[in-house]
Order: C-alpha cells, then structure tokens, then sequence
C-alpha cells in the first residue's frame, strides 16, 4: 500500500516531503495550543493562524533560530506556502476543513526571520551544578 502522503508529495513536487510530515506532526501541537485536545474529533478544528501558530512553536523546539532556514530548505518560503501545503491535503481527503477555510487564511500571518531569527530568545538552565573543576 502506497503512502497516501508520499503520492501527493511525488505528484506536486514543489515541497519537500519533511514539510507534508512537519506539519502533521505540528497539527497536533496546533490543536493543544488552541486548547482544543480535549473536544470531540469534530470539534478540534484549528484556524490556519492556530495551526501557522502550533507550527511556529513547535519549530522553535526542534530547530531554534534556523527553522526559517530548515522551511526553506523544504521550499517553503512564506506561511500562504503552508496553505498550499494544507489544501492540498484537503483535495486529497487527508485534511478536513470548513466552508469558510481559504488558502488566504494562511498569507503573510509570520515573517519566518523575524518569528524565529530575530526574536530568538536562548533558554538557559535555572541553575548549573557545579563540576569537580570547579572546587
């Protein structure tokens, strides 16, 4: 049996196939985010700027500062492209969406450098233990 993800992926050709696995993998971070996990299936629709937004965080948590180089290098180069990317889906029974949902939803909600180069925030530890060196 043939991925259906992987079908779609071969036939449109212009993302990386990372990107169709990326972001059913930030659906679910989309849904919680929204505080939607605990509805019903039918009720755990997102927005395309929740589900932009899930995405955001949980691209930030893989990759920090180079997730817009690491969409890019999926040919992924602005946030309408992950509307592509979800129509897509839908036009090919993966996804479901509402009446009012539009591949509009998705354009110019984030600037990638700005959302994760330049608004980079490094966490560091609360508190280091100190090692034998140090003594």
């Amino acid at each position: 049996m043939k991925d259906p993800l992987r079908v779609i992926w071969k036939e449109d050709g212009r993302f990386a196939l990372e990107a169709f696995q990326f972001l059913y993998d930030a659906l679910d971070h989309a849904v919680r985010l929204a505080g939607k996990l605990e509805q019903e299936a039918d009720k755990r629709h997102v927005t395309g700027q929740e589900l932009l937004e899930g995405m955001r965080v949980r691209a930030m948590e893989l990759y920090g500062p180079l997730a817009a180089h690491v969409w890019r290098s999926w040919r992924v180069e602005c946030t309408k492209d992950w509307g592509r990317i979800v129509f897509l889906l839908i036009e090919n029974g993966l996804m479901n969406r509402q009446d009012t949902d539009t591949v509009e939803d998705f354009a110019d909600v984030f600037d990638f450098d700005q959302a994760f180069v330049e608004s980079y925030q490094p966490t560091l530890p609360a508190h280091i233990e100190p090692t034998a060196s140090d003594s």
